[in-house]
């Protein structure tokens, strides 16, 4: 498959010409069904949490101080994407939960690092938990082949999910 040129203008209105992309059709197919899949499937998943107070964002801030460590707000609004004072308010919320705290810099005495609690940590655990329960029961509906085809696809999915764009998109 050729790799996509996500910097040329869309001229077109197929799927592929849209995104400005060098794909084939069965490719452009291929490539909306799994945007669609993707996209449902993160929804429903969104339902299945263990704490329903907190909003995705909050529970998004959570799973990056989990996965990276702790983080001054400015890394995590960067690593989040959102803007630094959303990221001030975001942190302030989760602290007033008692699922961050907050604490001196040890470098730079004007930055707060932000790290999970323990609290935190057993409720991720247990959101992991029901989801991948959740998931486990999705799968059920699944021929062994489809099955197997579904573990083989699941390091190629997590290695998409973290790739970057080339520069330019």
């Amino acid at each position: 498959m050729n790799m996509p040129d996500l910097s040329r203008p869309a001229a077109s209105t197929t799927a592929a010409d849209a995104a400005g992309v060098d794909f084939t059709a069965l490719d452009a197919a291929a490539v909306d069904s799994l945007r669609s899949a993707v996209m449902r499937l993160g929804r429903r998943l969104k339902h299945q949490r263990v704490d329903e107070s907190l909003s995705p964002t909050e529970m998004s801030v959570l799973g990056t101080l989990a996965r990276c460590g702790s983080a001054t707000p400015g890394e995590l609004a960067r690593r989040e994407h959102v803007q630094p004072p959303s990221m001030t308010r975001i942190v302030a919320l989760l602290e007033s939960k008692g699922l961050v705290r907050l604490e001196p810099h040890p470098d730079d005495r004007r930055q707060k690092v932000v790290s999970q609690t323990e609290q935190a940590e057993a409720m991720l655990e247990e959101s992991r938990r029901k989801r991948n329960a959740w998931l486990a029961s999705l799968a059920e509906g699944l021929d062994e082949d489809e099955w197997a085809k579904l573990r083989a696809a699941a390091p190629v999915l997590e290695k998409l999910a973290h790739l970057t764009p080339p520069s330019g998109s």
